[in-house]
């Protein structure tokens, strides 16, 4: 991997905030290091680990985005996006369009990150 962990988070981040601002179209916030928040609640995480398996690393990326119900998370108020748009989302649809985003922008992203 020649990008650090932390730079492929914010790009996976970057990602899935596109993905969610096509539903809903206010203000998303990233904080760090891996969570999306919309008016300040919780509607997505991201968990990433490296894996190296037979000298290539690889990268796992768990993607968690609230669609329908979310977790109720002592001192930490989380959202869910079919609440937040009032329209009922297939899971499929959600998950078409990720790969889409993904298969489209991912190695734009992570060319420009690695010259910064």
């Amino acid at each position: 991997l020649k990008n650090s962990l932390k730079q492929l988070t914010k790009i996976n981040c970057l990602l899935v905030k596109d993905l969610i601002s096509k539903y809903y179209k206010k203000k998303i916030v990233f904080k760090k290091p891996n969570d999306l928040l919309v008016n300040q609640k919780k509607i997505c995480g991201i968990l990433q680990e490296t894996l190296t398996k037979f000298d290539h690393k690889y990268l796992i990326v768990g993607i968690g985005i609230n669609l329908k119900k979310n977790p109720n998370i002592k001192d930490y108020p989380t959202e869910n996006l079919s609440n937040l748009i009032n329209k009922n989302l297939q899971k499929r649809t959600i998950e078409n369009n990720l790969k889409k985003i993904f298969e489209s922008k991912l190695t734009k992203l992570y060319k420009l990150k690695r010259i910064n």
